[in-house]
Formats: C-alpha cells, sequence, structure tokens
C-alpha cells in the first residue's frame, strides 16, 4: 500500500479531486507519485491543481482475465485502473458497458492514466444522466478548487 492509500484510510488526506483521463494523460509531474504533491493538471482558464488522489468516471471497456486491472474510457480518453479485485463490492462493477466510477491513487500519466483503485460504484443505472453531468462536475469542482 502507497503512503497515499494509506494516509486516504487514515482520514489525513483531503478527499478525492474529479478529473478527466485527458487532463491526466497532459499532467506534469511534481515529486513522487506517491508524495502529497503528486502531479499537475489543468484545471482551465489558466490554473493548474495538484492531484494525487482522484475521482474519475467512464464505462468498463475490458476486463484483464485475471480480474486485478479494467481499462474504462470517459469522453477523454481511456485509462486502466488497477487493484479492482481488492475493491469490496467492486466485482459487480467489472463487466463490459457497465458505466462506473472510481476513486483511487494516481499510478502514472503517461501514456495512458493508470489509477489503483480505493473505491468503486456501478451507476449503470442512471448512466446517461450520470455521462451527461459529469464534465459539469468535474469544470465546477476544480473552477472552486483552482
Amino acid at each position: 500500500m502507497s503512503k497515499l492509500e494509506q494516509s486516504y484510510k487514515d482520514g489525513k488526506r483531503s478527499p478525492p479531486i474529479k478529473v478527466l483521463s485527458g487532463q491526466l494523460r497532459a499532467a506534469g509531474i511534481r515529486g513522487a507519485a506517491d508524495s502529497a504533491e503528486g502531479y499537475v493538471i489543468r484545471a482551465g482558464r489558466g490554473r493548474t491543481l495538484r492531484v494525487s488522489l482522484v475521482w474519475m468516471q467512464g464505462t468498463v471497456l475490458e476486463v484483464q482475465l485475471d480480474g486485478t486491472t479494467v481499462m474504462l474510457m470517459d469522453e477523454t480518453g481511456t485509462f486502466a485502473v488497477q487493484g479492482v479485485n481488492n475493491i469490496p463490492k467492486g466485482k459487480p462493477c467489472l463487466l463490459p458497458g457497465k458505466y462506473v466510477m472510481v476513486m483511487g491513487v494516481i499510478q502514472a500519466v503517461s501514456p495512458e492514466p493508470v489509477i489503483r483503485a480505493v473505491k468503486m460504484a456501478d451507476l449503470s443505472d442512471f448512466a446517461a444522466l450520470h455521462r451527461q453531468m459529469w464534465k459539469l462536475e468535474v469544470e465546477e469542482l476544480q473552477q472552486v478548487l483552482a
């Protein structure tokens, strides 16, 4: 378990930041990936945010045979989520076509974002609404924080 994951579980960590995969792909590193510094993303209007713990949403494209990693896609691209086999109640989300939310620690941003899952939930029941609102939720939170 990384220092970030442990600090999140210990309640000493700020909440996850809502991001899009395209923002992570374009991020710059600001210290060790599992340090409190994390990565710097563009939050719009020339502002930046430092992120290490993220909240992302997307559609499950593929589940690896061993069940530990899934490939998701949001409206800006694809990203991988590792450690899903360790998430309580995460297994029902692991079907292609499901729309899910993932909270986790950034493991890599290039060439494709990789997140180590801390929490995962199935949002498929209202997927159309969640998809439609997601980019607006991300933009609003980032404006408030930046």
